[in-house]
Parts: C-alpha cells; sequence; structure tokens
C-alpha cells in the first residue's frame, strides 16, 4: 500500500486540510466563551504558551511518526514498535479514537446543518422559540439531515487524498475565513459591541487557577487535533522533501488565529445584544451556545437591522459552523478509513462504505439517546448521574482517551523510536532543523515533562468525569 500511497500535492493543502481538523465548533464559540469566563487575556497568553510549549512537540511528533511509516496510526505503531502488542495497542488506541469521536461530532454537524437549513428558510423565530431545540433533537426528521451531511462527507473523502481532502480544504477553508471576517467587522460595528471585546482581552490573572490552567491545557490539546490519530495520518501524506517542522508551526499559528478572532465575533454579539450579561452566566457548553443562545441573538438583532438582515447574519453564522464542522468531521473519518484500507488491503469505495455504515448506526444510535429511546438515555451512570450514549462517548473517547493517546506517543518516541529518531525524520525537508533550539527543546520536552503533563491531566480526567473527584 505504501508504494502508491497518496500525498498532498503542495504544502499549502496540507496546511489547509489540517488546520479544517483543527478548526471546529469548539474554535467559533466554546474557546472564547472559555477565555471570557476565565480570565480574558490571561487565559489568551496560558493558552498561546500551551499551544508552542506542550502541543506542537506532541503535533510534530505525531506527524514525523506518520512520515516515517507511511502509515495510518495502526500500522505506525505497530512496524516501528516492532510488531510489540503495547505499541500496537496505542495504535488502536489512535484508530478507535477518531472512530467514536466522528460518531458524536456527526450528531452536532448534523443539528447545525438543520438549523442551517432552517435558518435558509427564513425560520429564525422559529429557532430562536423556547423549546425549539428540544424537539428538533427529538425529531426523526434528524435521519434526512443526517442523509444530507453524509453524502457531502463522503463526496468529499470519495475523491482521495488531492482530489478530495485537499482540494475541498482549498475551498472551504478560505470561505470560512472570509465568512469569519465578514460577521466580526458586521458585529463590531454594533453598539455596545466593544464592552465584549474589552471583557475577552483585558488580562484578569486573579481568575487564573489550577482548575482554569488545566482547562487551557485542554483546549489547546483538543483544539488541535492530537491525539485523534488525524496528523499521523496525515503525516503519512507528506513527501520526503517536505517541511515538517514549518508546516506544523503554520497549523498552529493558522488554528490559534481562527480560535482568537472567532472570539472578535462571539463575545461582541453577545454583549452587543445584551449589554448586562455577566460572563459567569454563558453556558461552557458549546452546543448550547450554538443552538439555544445565538439564535435568540440573531432574533434580539432584528430589531435593530431588521428580520431580513438579521437572517441573514444567522444563515452566515450556521453556514460558518457547519464548514468548521465538516473540515474536521472529514479529517476524522478519514483516520478509520485509511487503516480500514491498509488493514484488509480493499479500495477506498468499500472502505467507506464500511465506515458509513458503521457511523451511520452508532450517530443513529447516539442521535436518539436525548429522549426519544430511553434506553439510550438512561444508559448508564456515573460520578453520580445518569448518562446517554452521546455523555459516554464524548466523556470516554474525547474528553478522556485524547491526553492518553497523546501520552503514548510521546513515550513511544522516548522509549521506542527514540528522540534521534524523531529529529532525523523531522530534518528531512528541514535541514536547519537538527541543529536549532526548537529540536533540542522538543527532544528534551518530549521525553520529559510533557508525558507526565499529561499523565495528571489524563488521572485528573479520569477521576473527574467517572468519580467526581478532582486533583486539580
Amino acid at each position: 500500500m505504501s508504494a502508491s500511497r497518496e500525498h498532498f500535492s503542495s504544502k499549502i493543502g496540507f496546511i489547509l486540510a489540517a488546520a479544517g481538523s483543527a478548526v471546529g465548533i469548539g474554535n467559533l464559540v466554546g474557546f472564547p466563551v472559555a477565555a471570557t469566563k476565565n480570565g480574558g487575556g490571561a487565559f489568551l497568553l496560558i493558552y498561546a504558551f500551551f499551544v508552542a510549549f506542550i502541543c506542537l512537540p506532541v503535533m510534530l511528533a505525531e506527524m514525523g511518526l506518520g512520515r516515517r511509516a507511511q502509515h495510518s496510526p495502526y500500522k505506525a505503531y505497530s512496524e516501528l514498535g516492532q510488531g510489540l502488542k503495547r505499541w500496537r495497542l496505542a495504535g488502536l488506541f489512535a484508530t478507535i479514537t477518531p472512530f467514536m469521536i466522528a460518531v458524536f461530532y456527526m450528531v452536532i454537524t448534523v443539528w447545525i446543518f438543520g438549523y442551517l437549513v432552517q435558518s435558509l428558510l427564513g425560520n429564525l423565530d422559529a429557532l430562536a422559540s423556547e423549546g425549539f431545540f428540544g424537539n428538533f433533537v427529538n425529531d426523526y426528521d434528524f435521519i434526512w439531515y443526517l442523509v444530507g451531511v453524509t453524502i457531502i462527507i463522503n463526496f468529499i473523502l470519495g475523491g482521495g487524498v488531492r482530489k478530495g481532502i485537499e482540494r475541498a480544504s482549498k475551498i472551504l477553508m478560505p470561505t470560512l475565513f472570509l465568512m469569519l471576517i465578514l460577521l466580526v467587522i458586521f458585529v463590531l460595528t454594533l453598539d455596545n459591541a466593544w464592552a465584549g471585546v474589552q471583557f475577552y482581552l483585558v488580562p484578569d490573572f486573579s481568575q487564573i487557577n489550577g482548575s482554569v490552567i488545566n482547562g487551557a491545557l485542554a483546549q489547546a490539546f483538543f483544539s488541535l487535533s492530537l491525539g485523534m490519530g488525524i496528523l499521523i495520518t496525515y503525516g503519512s501524506y507528506f513527501r520526503r522533501s517536505d517541511d515538517i517542522v514549518t508546516s506544523g508551526k503554520l497549523v498552529a499559528i493558522t488554528d490559534t488565529a481562527v480560535a482568537f478572532i472567532a472570539g472578535l465575533m462571539t463575545l461582541p454579539a453577545i454583549f452587543a445584544i445584551y449589554p448586562d450579561t455577566n460572563p459567569d452566566s454563558l453556558s461552557d457548553s458549546s452546543v448550547s451556545m450554538i443552538f439555544s443562545f445565538f439564535p435568540n441573538i440573531f432574533l434580539a438583532l432584528s430589531e435593530s437591522v431588521g428580520y431580513f438582515a438579521a437572517s441573514v447574519a444567522a444563515t452566515i453564522f450556521f453556514l460558518l459552523a457547519f464548514v468548521a464542522a465538516i473540515t474536521s468531521l472529514v479529517s476524522i473519518i478519514e483516520v478509520p478509513t485509511s487503516s480500514l484500507m491498509e488493514k484488509r488491503n480493499i479500495s477506498r469505495k468499500k472502505a467507506l462504505l464500511a465506515m458509513g455504515i458503521a457511523i451511520t448506526v452508532l450517530t443513529l444510535i447516539a442521535a436518539t439517546s436525548f429522549g426519544l429511546v430511553p434506553w439510550f438515555t438512561a444508559f448508564t451512570s456515573y460520578a453520580g448521574a445518569d448518562k446517554s450514549v452521546f455523555d459516554v462517548i464524548y466523556d470516554v473517547f474525547y474528553d478522556t482517551i485524547l491526553p492518553l493517546n497523546g501520552l503514548l506517543i510521546c513515550l513511544f518516541v522516548r522509549f521506542r523510536w527514540k528522540r534521534s529518531q524523531l529529529t532525523a525524520e523531522l530534518s528531512e525537508g528541514n535541514q536547519a532543523y537538527a541543529t536549532s533550539w526548537l529540536e533540542k527543546y522538543v527532544s528534551f520536552a518530549i521525553g520529559t515533562f510533557i508525558p507526565l503533563i499529561l499523565a495528571v491531566v489524563f488521572i485528573n480526567t479520569v477521576l473527574t468525569k467517572f468519580f467526581a473527584i478532582s486533583i486539580i
């Protein structure tokens, strides 16, 4: 398979594809709200620090591992780990994780698509009405929106790396940037918008504590798609002459820039419509903000700009969220698809068919766990609360396994692949890297304190999520 393996045609193609995987709905809403509630500019500084000094080394390790092996995670760990069972297990985790994350992300993407369709139809008042979201998620019309999203995803992935993922990224990512900038410009012209900018950017170090620091690291780690196997898979699509180091830096900068700019849209919009907003009252849930809070913002906006203009703004917002979700979902599903192609030696079409059936079935189960099917709704309980199928998928695979996968890549580089091999791989396409300060830092950090930090995050997440105990 490796001899005929596809590769990105250009550096910009990879950067846009990888940035597409990283830029998701969390960047648009979750990150700005988290920053505002946890010290504003102080949170932003801590986040940027973690991106540069914790996340970038892990990112480079994942990309380097992928290119060296020219395989997706399962086979990459197995080959470079010389078939040892513990490293095959690490590869299995890095393959199953994105598959399960694709399930809950598919549910949210379908919801966004449904809201986009309704806003296009001019039903902004219905979207903002009390109880609409609860009825929406428990309506079997969800299936038609699921069909639409599935067709779009398979159309992109069916084209392969260059004609599918790369081509779509070159269209969708610039479109996303343009829509984001247009919304920012529009929002900043509203009365009282700059109050939101002040809450977002002015540092308040008094709010910084262990929990906030842990949250900033988790946000940075998740935002850059680390631990999902995506960067290992995309790294395998690199050519030997490609510069992984520069590309990794640009992906990190692009993702952080989008998250930062999104804050200039989200918070000013909230404060422009609701000047007396208490940041602490904002929901930590991106889902709640997107589907319950923002429709009300746009409806309230209609009083000053008119219903039509407010509907247009809402449509652009949901289109922006949909593009962000689709680019992430494409990258997430590519990981298990590529792994299945390698393991079973089958075509992309057959692998996508198998993935499509499996993800669709699990998506339907997760989507009906909000009350439509009682058994899926009260699926289990832990930490003193009942949990649905959707909750379990999110808690186990998104919140818990991701830092574990990041820890495993660090341990793999430190004890099996060796840091010298990582340096040699990253120097391919960037000869200056071997003697740079970045090489010295990455080699030291990835074998010492980064795995220790990720181990603490993983243990704390397990204790918090499943036993309601926090050590941070």
